[in-house]
């Protein structure tokens, strides 16, 4: 049984609800007594934290367990979710929420002098992710479970994850994030469920009795994956799902035999080499060491992963003929790609099937979701490399490869581009295992993530591909799950729209279309209005207190939160702020509209342009924000360290929603989604999911501007020389010139003359050709902000129209149209 999202105010518990309470309570105290091993009198916030988890976990254990037990029971298909990233965000009001127990333990932890919602500032983000890709795979995992779909998603359980970010004189530095440091109170450590993980090494072959032969690979070195569990609670907790991550464990831990020599750090040395396996998201691959240390990440959790599910299937079916029919697994971009030709290698080489029918299974169970259609995030091995590390694997790409290319040309597709094309192996220079290919040509269903993004790789990545299998593709626009980002997110605007609408959308979000008759009306509109701007204030002491900036919450509240990457254009945003500085400076005495533009990102650690970028923002701000000519007119807010606990601190906030990138970059993006939920308008360009808000919202509801994706490949196809843009535009000449003079860099001031001469000669994601644009539709967006009346219309539309970016309705397509696993009603 569960309480209702919110208890009615004023209203007098129940006595069941203070059975609940009592109940709740006394769970707390017992996990502090037991677990923490603390009394009440000497208990600190962080022993509170870890107690009130404990109890929670425990509501959350009982439907998992029933849920395993009736998915055992009834023989479904399950879905397994291959991701390299999951970013999961803090857990506490995720799994209250979703069980009806927020107010439940609010009314328990206050009879203890415990504020709920000081505890929930102590959890740490998990650090397993990085962006878009990770909360994608979070959010997905939480409507499977919303949506009784029988799921588990596999992963990394990183020791320090993506890195913690701090600024030093405008500067990313990137240190160890240690969210794992005190524990992690939501896992189950499962030693038990433990794989072996070969690299290297050579491959014999044996003959078998009848006649046929049988690899055997023997690797040189092997390392353990151990098995953590995280049930994640679906909505009402009707059902509950594992997310399992792997934790590398050398199989010897230490070289006894170094260690009483006296060499007590090399007798170390191939466990620490072992295990950095799962020490580090995304470790640096500019290096050889770097780049194989990606490879074995890849090769360690697939590897796992599908051990774990072939014996989990063996035992429940005894066989494994039958996996095409209670198994679908998920690729999560091209990371888990490897699998490919570990699930072959597992097949034949470990449980005695035949290359046919260990193939037809492979091509029955993957399906594949393409993110991306930049070259770099297309991953290519180099078959020197994966000969050395995984020589089995590449004996089994070579297989799939010629078979492939053998019934292309039996077929009489003999066009000696298209082979090399759609060949597994990149000939050209150095050879490359193309994984985009692999996972196209295993692959039951490719998936887009965006109307845009899945015709845009119909004609362009999988074009050839896409010619000899055109059923293959289809599209499935990405999703946010409602429960975080709205009804977590921002409680107060939540309880407005129940009050306004009543709480049905709150289990049925197409209900959600019932506010848009509220968007005439004056008191509602103002209530809208004050939600909001209670949140800008929030945002905006934490904005004094990690900046210490002062700003004012009746400005327009400018918001770029994202990944810093150059097609992403942040540096598009930092040229028109300064553009609006310079005209601010010139005419003060105009009308202009108070802004805080406020930004939020990590760069990768070794992508240079994008650090450069984040200095720039930080230049940047140090200027204008210690103007005194503009005053309160205009401020530049970085915050550091990006992560899905500041996305909810900044959203709920936000006004504008800067959705800016490159025509033809962007997937689909899912921030856009968030923040238009929350009632920002959106300004950006005609790029991935970016249209079909549109399309939903009302194209007077939205601010487009710059080139269209057909127009930014035309202008790229015939040069991307910036100077007769930059002559006929002279609010960005003067930008560029003070760059290259050093105007916000006084201190070298030819520090970002490389930045303006790249965009002056090779402007490769058109900030230049598209600055115009932007800066006029800026300019609308300050005019519109002062008719606050049409606004807040405004916004309160894009909150009414956001419905179909549900999450759950993104699960449900995958769901009925690839895995052939329907949600079940519960």
């Amino acid at each position: 049984m569960t309480t209702s999202l919110t208890p009615a105010a004023g209203t007098t518990p129940s006595p069941t609800e203070n059975d609940a309470v009592a109940a709740f309570r006394a769970t707390v105290v017992n996990k502090l007594l037991y677990y923490v091993g603390k009394d009440i009198a000497h208990a600190r916030d962080r022993d509170w934290f870890v107690a009130t988890a404990l109890a929670t976990r425990d509501q959350v254990t009982g439907h998992w367990m029933e849920s395993t037990r009736r998915t055992y029971r009834e023989g479904g298909k399950r879905v397994y979710y291959f991701s390299l990233e999951f970013l999961i965000g803090r857990l506490l009001f995720d799994a209250l929420g979703n069980l009806g127990l927020t107010e439940t333990a609010r009314m328990a932890l206050a009879q203890l002098g415990v504020d709920l919602d000081h505890l929930r500032t102590l959890e740490p983000d998990p650090g397993l992710g990085n962006g878009g890709l990770g909360r994608l795979a979070a959010c997905f995992m939480e409507s499977m479970a919303t949506l009784g779909i029988p799921a588990y998603g596999y992963g990394i359980r990183y020791d320090h994850g993506i890195f913690r970010q701090v600024l030093k004189d405008g500067w990313q530095i990137e240190l160890p994030e240690d969210w794992l440091s005190a524990g992690f109170p939501w896992e189950f450590e499962r030693p038990e469920v433990a794989y072996s993980i070969g690299f290297g090494g050579h491959v014999d072959f044996t003959e078998k009795a009848d006649g046929t032969s049988q690899a055997v690979w023997h690797p040189a070195e092997s390392v353990k994956a151990v098995a953590y569990d995280t049930p994640i609670a679906g909505w009402r907790g009707r059902h509950v799902n594992t997310l399992r991550l792997w934790s590398a464990r050398a199989t010897d831990t230490i070289d006894l035999a170094d260690f009483n020599r006296g060499d007590h750090v090399g007798a170390l040395a191939d466990r620490v080499r072992l295990e950095a396996i799962s020490r580090v998201l995304y470790p640096s691959d500019e290096t050889p060491a770097g780049t194989e240390l990606r490879l074995r990440q890849e090769i360690f959790f697939a590897s796992a992963s599908l051990q774990d599910l072939l014996r989990r299937h063996k035992r429940q079916y005894g066989e494994l003929t039958s996996l095409p029919d209670h198994v679908a697994i998920q690729l999560n971009d091209t990371h888990p790609v490897i699998g490919v030709p570990e699930l072959m290698r597992l097949l034949m080489d470990e449980h005695g099937l035949a290359w046919d029918a260990a193939w037809q299974i492979t091509r029955s169970v993957f399906n594949y979701t393409n993110h991306t259609l930049l070259p770099e995030a297309l991953e290519k091995w180099s078959v020197s490399l994966m000969e050395s590390l995984l020589p089995r694997h590449m004996q089994i790409i070579y297989m799939i490869n010629a078979e492939h290319l053998d019934a292309l040309r039996a077929r009489g597709d003999s066009d000696v581009r298209q082979l090399a094309t759609v060949s597994l192996i990149e000939e050209n220079g150095s050879r490359s295992v193309r994984m985009g290919n692999l996972a196209f040509l295993a692959a039951h269903k490719v998936n887009g993530v965006s109307a845009l993004h899945t015709n845009l790789m119909r004609q362009t990545v999988f074009k050839d591909f896409n010619a000899l299998y055109p059923e293959k593709i289809t599209n499935k626009t990405n999703g946010i799950t409602f429960r975080r980002w709205l009804y977590q997110a921002n409680p107060a605007l939540t309880r407005l729209i129940t009050d306004a609408i009543g709480p049905a959308f709150l289990d049925d979000q197409e209900r959600l279309a019932d506010l848009a008759p509220f968007a005439d009306d004056a008191a509602f509109r103002e209530r809208f209005a004050a939600v909001r701007r209670a949140n800008k204030v929030a945002l905006g002491r934490m904005i004094g207190a990690q900046l210490g900036v002062r700003v004012d919450p009746d400005a327009l509240f400018d918001v770029h939160i994202k990944r810093i990457h150059e097609y992403k254009r942040q540096l598009l945003n930092i040229l028109e702020t300064i553009a609006l500085y310079n005209a601010m400076r010139a005419r003060p005495h105009d009308t202009w509209t108070p802004r805080v533009r406020i930004l939020a990102g990590k760069a990768a650690a070794g992508y240079h342009t994008a650090k450069l970028i984040i200095k720039l923002a930080n230049d940047v701000a140090r200027i204008v924000n210690r103007d005194p000519v503009i005053h309160d007119r205009l401020k530049v807010a970085f915050l550091p360290n990006y992560n899905v606990s500041l996305a909810e601190s900044i959203i709920p906030a936000a006004d504008l929603s800067e959705q800016i990138s490159t025509a033809g970059m962007e997937a689909s993006g899912t921030g856009n989604m968030k923040l238009a939920l929350n009632g920002a308008l959106t300004i950006g360009t005609l790029d991935g999911a970016n249209i079909e808000i549109m399309e939903h919202v009302g194209a007077e509801n939205i601010f487009i501007f710059g080139l269209l994706a057909e127009e930014a490949a035309e202008k790229r196809r015939v040069g991307i020389d910036s100077a007769t843009t930059i002559a006929g535009s002279p609010a960005l000449k003067q930008v560029l010139d003070e760059l290259e003079q050093g105007v916000f860099s006084p201190d070298d001031r030819a520090r970002y003359r490389g930045l303006v001469n790249g965009l002056r000669t090779h402007d490769h994601f058109l900030v230049c050709a598209d600055f115009d644009s932007y800066h006029g539709m800026q300019y609308e967006v300050g005019k519109q902000w002062r008719d606050p009346q049409q606004w807040w219309r405004k916004a309160v539309l894009n909150t009414a129209h956001m419905a179909w970016f549900s999450s759950d309705r993104t699960i449900s397509e995958y769901a009925t149209e690839i895995w052939d696993a329907p949600p079940q009603a519960r």
